[in-house]
C-alpha cells in the first residue's frame, strides 16, 4: 500500500496519501514501526491485517518520482501491480469523498503515471481521495 505525495510537504492536502498511510498504520498499530529503506527510498511498515501481510510505504521523493520508490519495494518483496495499492489525492472528487478505481489512466496525475511507468503497467488498485479544487 503506497501513500504517493510529497515528502518534503507534508501536511498539504496533495500529500493526502501520506496521510492515510500514517493513519493506517496507528489502527494496525505499527507507526512506531516505519524505518527508512534506502534501497527503494522511501519509509516502511510492515502490518498484518485480516491474515494479509501488507508493506506501507511512503515514498522519499516528489510526486511525479513516486514510482522509482514504488517499483524498487515491489521488486524487493517480490510484488506485481496487481498486488499494489495507490493511495492518492483527487482534485475532481469533492474534499473527503473517495473511490477505488481498479486500473486504467493516470487522469493527469503524476504520482500515479510515475508508477504506471515504473511498474510498466496500469494494473494496481487505486484509493482516490478527494481534495477538491482549491
Amino acid at each position: 500500500v503506497a501513500g504517493l505525495g510529497n515528502y518534503g510537504l507534508r501536511g498539504t492536502r496533495h500529500s493526502v496519501g501520506m496521510a492515510v498511510l500514517d493513519r493506517l498504520a496507528r489502527q494496525l498499530a505499527v507507526a512506531e514501526g516505519w524505518r527508512v529503506d534506502r534501497r527503494c527510498c522511501a519509509d516502511v511498515a510492515l502490518a498484518t491485517a485480516h491474515g494479509l501481510e501488507l508493506v506501507l510505504l511512503k515514498p522519499r521523493r516528489f510526486m511525479n518520482l513516486n514510482g522509482l520508490s514504488v517499483a524498487s519495494a515491489a521488486e524487493i518483496y517480490s510484488l506485481g501491480p496487481g498486488d499494489i495499492y495507490l493511495v492518492h489525492d483527487d482534485l475532481d472528487k469533492a474534499l473527503g469523498k473517495v473511490a477505488i478505481k481498479l486500473g486504467g489512466s493516470a487522469r493527469g496525475h503524476n504520482g500515479v503515471q510515475s508508477c504506471i511507468s515504473a511498474l510498466h503497467s496500469s494494473e494496481m488498485t487505486r484509493l482516490r481521495v478527494g481534495i477538491g479544487r482549491p
